[in-house]
């Protein structure tokens, strides 16, 4: 990621918020219902530049939270050969702080999987490639993310009686992908980068619990 600082009003945020074929960290399998062990994730060339042809609008968020702007507006998107690339005009007075105080660590997508496909992957771990997906949103993050993903999960609460009964099924699913950064202003004094330590499998499940709720909440159930 890097920042450039252009006044107290607006930064320059750019990066790659995902290197397609290339494996994630190792994920536990609770963030997809389809695994049936640990895995680690790719996303296939060509999948963004497809999901950019096909949606008329990407958020930019900060933190999965805040909208602070979208394409054709602030945001631009592009896949190259190396992935997906964002560009960010940011006028938002909380960014620009976290900007200024060192504080921002990378990127993050928003997305549903359309189509994807599974492999093994060693002993107890399998690899899922995301072939076809429906990007919503990018996000600025100031938590380091490491291509550590968030699953929403939504549970069949019909009374069918049916095979799916009860059975969960992801509607939205975040990924990161966190980068070295550096912040381009000469009225800044030099930062360290302190890295923080990796989220474990306890805590990605309490956020997935919380996140589950505010969405029933949402939605009234």
């Amino acid at each position: 990621m890097k920042i450039e600082i252009r006044s107290a009003n607006e930064a320059i945020i750019e990066g790659y918020v995902n290197a397609v074929e290339r494996d994630s960290r190792l994920l536990p399998k609770i963030m997809c219902p389809e695994a049936s062990s640990d895995f680690v994730e790719q996303v296939r060339a060509g999948a963004f530049r497809r999901a950019l042809q096909n949606v008329n609008k990407v958020e930019l968020m900060y933190n999965h939270e805040k909208v602070i702007g979208s394409t054709g507006s602030n945001l631009e998107l592009r896949e190259d050969s190396i992935g997906l690339y964002a560009r960010a005009a940011v006028t938002d007075a909380d960014v620009i702080k976290a900007a200024e105080s060192g504080l921002l660590k990378g990127w993050s997508f928003g997305f549903n999987c359309l189509k994807d496909q599974w492999e093994p992957a060693g002993e107890n771990r399998q690899r899922r490639f995301l072939e076809v997906i429906r990007l919503y949103e990018v996000s600025i993050l100031d938590k380091k993310p490491a291509y550590i993903g968030t699953s929403i999960e939504m549970r069949s609460f019909e009374s069918s009686g049916g095979e799916n009964e009860g059975k969960p099924y992801v509607i939205f699913e975040k990924r990161g992908c966190h980068e070295d950064f550096e912040i381009s202003d000469s009225s800044l004094p030099e930062k360290e980068n302190k890295e923080q330590s990796d989220e474990n499998s306890f805590l990605l499940h309490k956020e997935m619990c919380g996140r589950r709720i505010e969405y029933l909440k949402m939605k009234g159930m």
